[in-house]
């Protein structure tokens, strides 16, 4: 890769940086007749192409592109836009620089970009071999980006040249891996020390951009700041965002749908009903059939009044089931109640043995863990369907971090387990006939029945017949998701609580927590759902605080 010219001068303040722009394309002086125009590959991803009208006044219009730097083509009235292939030369492809938090964040990052170019400046390997020693998530993820790479760069001749991204079978990744090979110099500001290892990645980006004006030279990171200071050099600087599920948190499937006041009208064409086993089956055919999966809750509260839940989607028709009243003191799990509609929906999954994973959602107050822990003691004691609670959270402290916590594993775990501590002694309510003793010998079997488990010690476990909870799952990634879920044995029941608006893990948002992810991919299979809590039921002041602080 051949070196930049070296500067006239040395920039001292950010304005004496020029702006890194593509050169002028030329205008055609022709007047060509109508005909086909194929949209240059800088145009292609324009999605506001449109047929404009040559004015007596001005030229006749161009078609322009949102990408920087695009060809030009005059285009008269009647002329027919034909647009061209995804994959086109070397011009429409971009440049991604990738900072090392992205590699860390995500070690299949290299394979995600499509048919652009991926570029790894040397100082992002120096900060991988760095991250690569330990036992935690980042040095897994820097050791698996390792090992991609030396596969992918084994016997390459010229490195220069690329190296091919769809190698290893990744057919998606339809451009090449660039490494630096040779030294670039760029003129950053004095102000930003070149020690630094973000400023020698902003100056590799702003020397590429330098070296190639016709293509777009990005920077791709998961710090904020160093994306503000790329930005403040004229440089082009992204998030990564291929490792979201949703790009907005109200798209998240609720697990439940009001249905229409018309619900009735419109779907009572050929309706079958009967009853099996103390509920009502409803077999409907209409337009609601295309909007609803299976585990999903529906409600409709005018006309004839209905709650149920969809059992089976069979091509253009649906079976409803309608729900146990766990609002009514006589269904009362473990002396608790539902208290609004949500929470009936909830133990309805949870007390369902046929349901395998549950996701509840959530704002503090809900219920969340009352309800878990309510239905796992049921089903554990009373009913026996479960050996054992097993209770884990991800451990990410709110404030400081207070240091090695003594004593066994249980011992450590206890002082995360205080909302489990909280709500037991809830459902462990005293009873007066029992005695002292009576009550201390409750207790202890509840106790028994019981085992807190930290994530650290959950690989090659498996659990079998017990009722798994995963609190605080909005602090996991989608891949320690997966690592927890597929511990589950024949028999077990895995619970995920979390509450979207609380994540204290950094580079997680709410598009790409792992409890999203899950969210996202159960829903419509028959042995999981979903259900988001709406209202608090904590007490007046923890919901007031909740809406106004």
């Amino acid at each position: 890769m051949p070196l930049p010219k070296e500067p006239n001068k040395l920039a001292t303040t950010l304005t004496d940086i020029p702006p890194i722009a593509a050169p002028k394309a030329k205008r055609s002086t022709k007047k060509p007749a109508s005909r086909v125009v194929d949209i240059p590959p800088e145009a292609a991803e324009s999605s506001n192409v449109a047929l404009l009208k040559p004015t007596s006044e001005a030229p006749a219009n161009v078609l322009k592109s949102v990408n920087p730097g695009p060809r030009l083509a005059s285009v008269k009235q009647g002329t027919t836009v034909r647009r061209a292939k995804r994959q086109v030369k070397d011009g429409g492809k971009k440049i991604f620089v990738l900072d090392t938090n992205v590699l860390m964040h995500d070690p299949t990052s290299l394979f995600r970009f499509e048919e652009h170019d991926v570029f790894l400046p040397l100082i992002t390997l120096e900060e991988l071999d760095n991250h690569k020693k330990g036992m935690s998530e980042v040095a897994r993820h820097a050791r698996q980006v390792s090992r991609s790479l030396d596969a992918l760069m084994e016997n390459i001749g010229d490195i220069e040249a690329g190296v091919n991204l769809n190698r290893l079978g990744n057919i998606d990744a339809m451009g090449k891996l660039l490494v630096q090979t040779t030294e670039l110099q760029a003129d950053l500001p004095k102000t930003l020390p070149v020690g630094k290892a973000d400023n020698q990645i902003l100056g590799v980006v702003y020397a590429l951009a330098k070296q190639h004006p016709d293509r777009e030279v990005a920077l791709v990171s998961k710090d904020i700041n160093m994306r503000i200071k790329a930005r403040a050099l004229g440089l082009l600087a992204e998030d990564y965002f291929n490792d979201q599920v949703l790009e907005d948190r109200d798209l998240l499937y609720s697990g439940f749908q009001e249905l229409p006041a018309d619900f009735w009208e419109k779907n009572s064409k050929g309706i079958e009903s009967w009853q099996q086993a103390g509920s009502t089956f409803y077999k409907i055919s209409g337009p609601a059939v295309k909007e609803i999966m299976v585990n999903q809750f529906v409600y409709c509260d005018a006309g004839l009044p209905l709650i149920a839940q969809v059992k089976e989607i069979n091509g253009k028709t649906a079976t409803l089931q309608t729900l146990r009243d766990f609002s009514h003191s006589k269904n009362a799990v473990w002396g608790i109640t539902a208290r609004n509609r949500e929470q009936n929906f909830a133990l309805n999954l949870l007390m369902n043995p046929e349901c395998d994973f549950v996701t509840l959602l959530g704002q503090a107050g809900t219920g969340k863990t009352l309800l878990a822990l309510a239905a796992g003691l049921s089903q554990v004691l009373e009913s026996k369907l479960y050996s054992e609670i097993i209770v884990t959270r991800a451990t990410v402290p709110v404030g400081e971090d207070i240091g090695f916590l003594p004593g066994t594993e249980e011992e450590k775990m206890a002082p995360w387990m205080g909302a489990f501590e909280d709500n037991l002694e809830v459902l462990n309510k005293p009873d007066p006939s029992s005695g002292e003793w009576g009550r201390a010998a409750t207790n202890d079997l509840i106790r028994t029945k019981i085992r807190v488990k930290s994530m650290n010690f959950m690989r090659g476990r498996t659990f079998i017949n017990k009722f798994l909870i995963i609190d605080e799952a909005q602090n996991l990634s989608p891949k320690q998701m997966k690592t927890l879920i597929t511990r589950a044995g024949p028999g077990t029941k895995v619970i995920c609580l979390g509450n979207l608006a609380q994540i204290d893990t950094p580079y997680l948002t709410e598009g790409s927590s792992g409890l999203t992810y899950v969210v996202d991919r159960f829903k419509g299979w028959p042995h999981a759902g979903h259900i988001t809590l709406q209202r608090g039921e904590r007490s007046r002041l923890a919901d007031y605080a909740s809406d106004n602080l």
